[in-house]
């Protein structure tokens, strides 16, 4: 099976798709071409609108839903909300112009499919530049790139998250009881540093990179969703009772701080690859639209709720991940290790894009007696090099704002609005259009400079300043 083909079809954070417009898609608000106006070629058992939901939300929701009571607290009780609603709003939009975009690229080149990368690749040769024209596969390889660092970074982010909640499931071990009283003081047992947990998850990570068949991962993927949404209900049933005051929460926090925010915020709603994909195994794709909407209403409804209720619950006092700041008690004990029993199989499915970006090629280049041995070689390489990364940052709320600042934002908030500029340009858009698109580019471009700017300052501060996750005592 071709590199191209498992992107398209077996995973849902690559982008193309198989339908084919039957004219250039209108500039209409909401972005996306008339439903009637495209129609699929190839297989017509495709997935429901049911089905796909399902899939959205699930491309959706991760580790940054953790962190962001932690990003609330860096923009304020306030203005995170509304924050986190507007940066909805404009992502949706985005994924919008990236599916018009690629209907519009499949009915003037006859495709079945264009994916991400092509779409950039395309809309260059169709600017009036005929320097951007002449370097336009160079918008697919910047795709590519950004792709590769944001589901790296992602296998960063697991292993510090991984880390954190086994150390302290540990540290706790032997004061846990049945006791979930929210001041009941637990006395934390001395154990290994974080990043010596690394260390220790790293060789079952490399086992399970090993596993290169989609039946056999898919397996272990819906295991972990049922795990991670089996913890979300334990941890929302608890963080909605006993909400101290909240009149001493800031309304908004200050502006040094709203970079890491940005960075928390745009790292949860990265989830724009996973549009043309879904759409593409849609039996009718004209309902696209409308599962986009609502799943994406849905997804932030969960996002600003868990961001706000977390919070206000917690506080000052809330840590990079959500599930740090729950009772050392047996219940809440098993939510964390189930949560991480869902996050390290979500490893393999999350690495599985950049490895067979990067390890097809370079295997090609080897004799086919050596392809095994290689290909393993450039896995253990790949997931030593994300651990390692995890080792240099092991701040969890760091490490999501970086990742999501640096790539992220070009992935979802940069990209999409030049792309339908660069598309449309030659055959005329209106000024108004321009100016909006320019907008959300430059809010993606500053977002990316001063949150990647404000993540690395943070980084830096000496370590005392840090407060290990571990040694809260009072739960």
């Amino acid at each position: 099976m071709s590199t191209r083909r498992l992107r398209s079809e077996d995973y849902n954070d690559y982008s193309s798709t198989d339908v084919t417009p039957e004219g250039s898609p209108p500039d209409g608000m909401n972005g996306f071409a008339h439903p009637e106006s495209y129609q699929r070629f190839g297989e017509t058992n495709g997935t429901t609108w049911y089905q796909t939901l399902i899939h959205l939300l699930k491309g959706n929701v991760g580790t940054g839903l953790l962190g962001l009571p932690l990003a609330v607290k860096n923009a304020g009780i306030l203005l995170g909300p509304v924050s986190l609603l507007v940066m909805g709003v404009v992502a949706v939009h985005c994924m919008g112009i990236l599916v018009k975009c690629a209907h519009h690229f499949c009915n003037r080149f006859q495709k079945q499919f264009v994916d991400y990368g092509g779409a950039v690749m395309y809309g260059l040769e169709a600017t009036p530049s005929a320097w951007l024209r002449t370097h336009a596969i160079w918008g697919r390889r910047m795709v590519g790139l950004f792709l590769v660092i944001t589901q790296l970074g992602f296998c960063c982010v697991y292993f510090v998250f991984l880390a954190d909640n086994l150390r302290q499931v540990v540290s706790a071990a032997n004061g846990t009881t049945n006791d979930c009283s929210s001041n009941r003081t637990v006395v934390m047992t001395p154990t290994m540093d974080s990043r010596l947990y690394m260390l220790s998850i790293l060789p079952f990570v490399v086992l399970l990179t090993f596993i290169q068949n989609l039946k056999v991962l898919s397996v272990f993927s819906m295991l972990a969703n049922v795990a991670m949404l089996v913890s979300l209900v334990v941890i929302y049933q608890y963080i909605v009772r006993d909400i101290p005051d909240p009149r001493d929460l800031p309304l908004a926090a200050a502006w040094k701080t709203y970079p890491l925010f940005f960075g928390t915020a745009i790292f949860a709603f990265e989830g724009i690859g996973v549009v043309l994909p879904l759409e593409n195994k849609m039996k009718k794709p004209q309902q696209f639209p409308i599962v986009l909407y609502v799943g994406m209403t849905i997804v932030t409804i969960l996002y600003i709720s868990l961001g706000v209720l977390g919070y206000l619950r917690f506080g000052a006092d809330i840590q990079g991940s959500i599930t740090l700041n729950l009772p050392n008690c047996w219940l809440y004990q098993a939510v964390k290790l189930l949560f991480s029993f869902g996050i390290f199989f979500t490893y393999a499915v999350q690495f599985y894009v950049p490895a067979e970006i990067i390890i097809p090629p370079l295997v090609a280049r080897v004799s086919e007696r050596w392809g095994l041995v290689v290909n393993l070689l450039l896995r253990l390489a790949l997931v030593c090099l994300t651990c390692v990364l995890a080792i240099l940052i092991p701040r969890l709320d760091i490490v999501i704002s970086l990742v999501g600042s640096v790539s992220s934002s070009a992935l979802a908030l940069i990209f999409p609005p030049l792309l339908e500029i660069a598309t449309y340009y030659s055959e005329g858009i209106h000024p108004l259009v321009i100016a909006k698109d320019v907008a959300i580019s430059l809010f993606g471009f500053v977002g990316f400079v001063v949150g990647t700017y404000e993540a690395l300052v943070e980084l830096a501060a000496p370590a005392t300043t840090v407060v290990n996750a571990t040694s809260v005592m009072v739960q």
